[in-house]
């Protein structure tokens, strides 16, 4: 059975493993490299994963086993604060396909929702990562642009898709003109 938790000090090491495992299996999805992410020191890394009011990571654990992980993290500027990003959504390969995915963006989202009242959500997938762009489809995320040549991995260019997700019903006023093609 998967469980779904915050992180603590306690799961540094399992989270760079299996950050290391990400970079491994999907190196077009994860910004750092392999030596980038495994240069970091303990310290580095406790900062990362410890639930702050700005950042929270959560893990899907299979016993004691971490399958999962994912972050959501906001600004603390009051202009901002009512959007939060999500980043670096991982399953093992062997867990795939059961529901984890989904459930570590719905934790992430009510965590973002309820701890810090976030009313929008924005994250980035690689533009031919077809099978997390179905995930987040499914979960109501709706693209909005494209970064060209967002990440260069091994001499390739890959494009990166924004997308975004409301978490309210409060109408608004958009002043954006779209751009002439």
């Amino acid at each position: 059975m998967i469980t779904i938790r915050l992180l603590d000090a306690q799961d540094a090491q399992r989270f760079t493993q299996l950050r290391l495992q990400a970079i491994e299996t999907s190196p077009t999805a994860i910004w750092p490299t392999w030596q980038e992410e495994q240069s970091r020191s303990t310290e580095q890394t406790v900062a990362r994963i410890q639930s702050t009011s700005t950042q929270a990571v959560f893990g899907a654990f299979l016993g004691d086993l971490l399958v999962g992980l994912t972050g959501v993290r906001r600004e603390p500027l009051s202009q901002v604060a009512h959007k939060a990003t999500i980043w670096g959504v991982f399953v093992d390969p062997a867990q795939r396909g059961k529901g984890v995915a989904q459930a570590l963006l719905a934790a992430a989202t009510e965590h973002a929702s309820r701890e810090w009242g976030v009313i929008q959500l924005l994250l980035c997938v690689n533009a031919q990562n077809t099978a997390a762009k179905k995930l987040y489809s499914a979960a109501g995320f709706i693209r909005f642009g494209i970064e060209p040549r967002a990440m260069s991995v091994e001499g390739h260019f890959y494009d990166e898709e924004h997308l975004f997700k409301r978490l309210d019903d409060l109408a608004y006023v958009s002043d954006h003109t779209p751009l002439r093609e």
